[in-house]
């Protein structure tokens, strides 16, 4: 699963490289880093306006179907299984219309030693922000009030993440945002996506246990333990 992840680059460096234009930053409110990112907080996101354009916004994380009910379900929907998203029921309408592209520096993920759980801090090699696939809902409440939410795709472990967890996030590749984000008459087309980032793209490293505690949203969450 993907549960914790961090996002400290600067909103212009996200909207380049997830290509977004610079009209569409002006309307997201200065960045702050941010690095113990928990679901039920505010994410930022790239999604398909109503005109079909590129743009930001931020999404609350964890995916409340528009028929739900009960605005509690979102924190059990933070993410979202790549190999039944086409067919489960509430994931397979946003997966056909609402995608979307959650940036970030990095994620955790708690390997499983024989005492503990050790959180591991997991990036991209080249230090750029990168993209994992995300899905979007809007839902709105019995007083009339609406709530834009999201999820993020899992899918099968690469071979660094092996070890560490049996689930990693489905990240996109730069050269696939388009394809992702838009729509398209057969979102099926989408699915080949769903697939492991490669491992020689990725680094690991343990930290601090600071980030079991999302309060805790400062550097130290991602500073290698020493030794």
């Amino acid at each position: 699963m993907c549960g914790r992840f961090a996002l400290m680059s600067p909103t212009e460096e996200v909207a380049a490289v997830l290509n977004v234009d610079n009209t569409a930053v002006a309307a997201i409110p200065p960045s702050v880093p941010r690095y113990n990112i928990a679901p039920t907080q505010p994410v930022l996101a790239a999604f398909l306006d109503e005109h079909g354009q590129r743009s930001l916004t931020f999404f609350r994380w964890g995916l409340i179907p528009s028929w739900s009910k009960d605005m509690a379900i979102g924190a059990r929907m933070i993410n979202a299984r790549s190999e039944t998203v086409a067919e489960k029921p509430s994931f397979r309408n946003a997966f056909k219309r609402r995608r979307c592209l959650i940036p970030a520096d990095g994620f955790y993920e708690w390997q499983k030693l024989h005492d503990r759980k050790q959180p591991m801090y997991i990036h991209a090699t080249e230090g750029r922000p990168f993209a994992f696939a995300g899905l979007w809902e809007m839902w709105q409440d019995p007083e009339g009030t609406r709530l834009q939410t999201c999820t993020i795709l899992t899918t099968s472990p690469n071979e660094l993440m092996a070890p560490i967890h049996n689930r990693m996030p489905v990240i996109i590749e730069p050269e696939d945002f388009g394809l992702w984000l838009e729509p398209g008459p057969n979102p099926d087309q989408a699915l080949h996506l769903l697939r492991p980032f490669p491992a020689d793209k990725m680094a690991a490293y343990p930290v601090s246990t600071a980030v079991n505690n999302p309060r805790n949203d400062t550097a130290e969450c991602i500073q290698p333990l020493s030794g």
